[in-house]
């Protein structure tokens, strides 16, 4: 928790929660604004990439107007269990498409290799992470 020094201070924090979209990714401040949120619950919010589904890593706390980088987006909701079933199918789509890409791949013989397929939450992208070999 952020060491209130003076009115001042206060006056230049800002509560934030911390959010992770991957098991070992970047965390990033969203304002949680009036929801209760607990390290560990999942959450739904809006990023530049779109709608996108969290968890909750850094508990809400206090941090300076520094360290926020704005403008600081809202945490949309808590996940409810119908998200959790959209990142369920989310998953089995990823999956899906890895397999066909892989095929494409190889049936034109690209000289790349996939890395790896993440669809976004709201299912309106889908981003394909490949690495280009040398022949």
């Amino acid at each position: 928790m952020l060491k209130i020094q003076s009115y001042e201070d206060y006056l230049m924090s800002v509560r934030v929660v911390g959010i992770r979209f991957k098991t070992a990714g970047k965390v990033y401040y969203f304002d949680p604004g009036e929801i209760v949120l607990e390290k560990g619950d999942h959450v739904v919010v809006e990023t530049t990439r779109g709608v996108e589904f969290g968890e909750v890593v850094v508990a809400a706390k206090d941090v300076p107007d520094e360290e926020v980088v704005a403008p600081l987006k809202q945490v949309l909701r808590k996940a409810t269990p119908e998200d959790h079933q959209q990142v369920e199918g989310n998953r089995e789509k990823e999956k899906t498409a890895f397999q066909v890409a892989v095929e494409k791949i190889a049936a034109h013989a690209l000289p790349m290799k996939l890395i790896s397929v993440e669809q976004t939450f709201d299912g309106n992208k889908i981003i394909f992470t490949l690495l280009r070999t040398v022949v």
